[in-house]
């Protein structure tokens, strides 16, 4: 589940326009920008540059994987990273009193869940002791 839209915005984006550089970097604009001026795309004769642009993403999709696990096992020694089976019968939108996306409308919410209980409404409206 992507809810920011992270994996389109920076995977997508960013290994598309680094391959697209690797094929499309014009010699002339390349030469105003970089301190050796042989720095081409494949479209103007150097092929490798596509090559080392293909190699640059895969190092930086790997680096991405290990450190994201490794972060991931560290908060696993404090949080749990899933939720516990009883949560997950009721739904997540239950458990947790709010909706992921709001589809309803405009910053609308559902009245209850798939099944028909709202986990919190209870909670909400028991006064203080």
């Amino acid at each position: 589940d992507d809810t920011l839209g992270v994996f389109h915005t920076h995977a997508i984006a960013g290994v598309l326009g680094g391959a697209l550089t690797g094929l499309f970097a014009q010699p002339d604009l390349s030469s105003m920008f970089l301190p050796n001026p042989s720095f081409k795309g494949a479209f103007y004769g150097h092929g490798m540059q596509f090559v080392k642009q293909l190699v640059g993403a895969s190092f930086i999709i790997g680096w991405n994987v290990v450190v994201t696990s490794i972060i991931l096992l560290v908060i696993r020694v404090f949080l749990p990273l899933r939720m516990p089976d009883e949560e997950l019968l009721i739904g997540d939108d239950a458990a947790h009193g709010e909706d992921a996306y709001a589809l309803a409308g405009q910053g609308q919410r559902e009245k209850s869940t798939k099944n028909g209980n709202n986990f919190f409404a209870e909670a909400r409206n028991l006064s203080p002791v």
